[in-house]
């Protein structure tokens, strides 16, 4: 059996900058991923399916490491984790069914400033600086801005549930990183994320089962490129950086993490105007700059202890 896994340590600048580099960037296409995929796949079973399949993958590897098992009281904290943290990226996926993926990602921009509340609530949580907050006031003014392409191309306007769905999975997605911040056992984040994605993929399995979802499934109604996009939400989605996230969250400030929200939009953009040749204007490179910015300021930032 391979050596077991090394205690975490504090990690070196490079270190978060590569784990901030997966989120932003790997995070910024899941939203076109998961719009492909549910073409033929139903919006609960596929990211059930796809956060079992990838917690199964990963605890098989832990334990060909030699990592040490969670103890009951990390697997019962994991699972509150994955009920928010995963329940709210299925309520995410359902709603992409209705709103095409940049606009969810631009929704999703509300993120960090979900995250600076739920921390500042947060019994013995940090509120950020004043010059965090009003950083984080300004990339959602960016993120709005940056909607107007969508817009003036005649998407017309959001569908109203839909849109409150996503906004109740970012609410989630906060609530479920903070208690993973503050919580006192803690397992190693690669634990951790297993754990999650076990619990999380069966949830959603679940919902998906009581939804009636079966009944649209049909293996011979897959297409390639649904199950190509299934298979990247697995490895790189699930494997790389949802274990990475919850890394961060024990490693750095809630404000700083959330701001992924804030750049996935821009990576969606890009990847829609170097792929699909969408237009890239200067409203859309302005709104950039200033998102850009504003993640700059929080990441700089120091919070001040409530």
């Amino acid at each position: 059996m391979a050596p077991p896994l090394s205690p975490t340590s504090t990690p070196s600048r490079s270190s978060l900058a590569l784990g901030y580099a997966t989120i932003y960037l790997i995070w910024g296409s899941t939203y076109l991923a998961n719009r492909v995929a549910i073409e033929t796949l139903p919006p609960f079973l596929m990211p059930g399916a796809r956060f079992l399949a990838a917690g199964t993958l990963l605890a098989g590897w832990l334990w060909f490491r030699g990592a040490a098992p969670p103890s009951p009281r990390q697997i019962r904290d994991n699972a509150i984790a994955a009920v928010f943290l995963l329940g709210g990226t299925g309520l995410v996926v359902w709603a992409q069914q209705y709103i095409p993926s940049g606009l969810t990602a631009l929704i999703i921009g509300a993120s960090p400033l979900f995250f600076a509340v739920v921390e500042w609530a947060w019994p013995g949580g940090e509120a950020p600086s004043a010059i965090a907050g009003v950083a984080l006031v300004t990339g959602f003014a960016g993120v709005t801005w940056l909607a107007a392409p969508w817009q003036s191309a005649g998407t017309g306007g959001l569908q109203l549930l839909p849109t409150m769905v996503i906004l109740v999975g970012s609410l989630m997605w906060a609530v479920g990183g903070i208690f993973s911040r503050h919580l006192k056992a803690r397992a190693h984040p690669l634990v951790g994320a297993s754990v999650q994605m076990l619990i999380g993929g069966s949830l959603l399995l679940m919902v998906g089962s009581l939804l009636g979802e079966w009944s649209l499934f049909s293996w011979t109604y897959i297409s390639a490129r649904s199950f190509g996009a299934f298979a990247y939400l697995v490895i790189a989605g699930s494997l790389i950086a949802f274990p990475t996230f919850i890394w961060l969250m024990q490693h750095s400030s809630p404000s700083r993490v959330s701001t992924y929200a804030y750049v996935n939009p821009v990576v969606a953009v890009a990847l829609g105007w170097l792929i699909l040749d969408e237009p890239l204007g200067p409203r859309t490179l302005v709104s950039a700059a200033v998102i850009l910015a504003a993640v700059a300021l929080i990441t700089t930032q120091q919070t001040v202890r409530k």
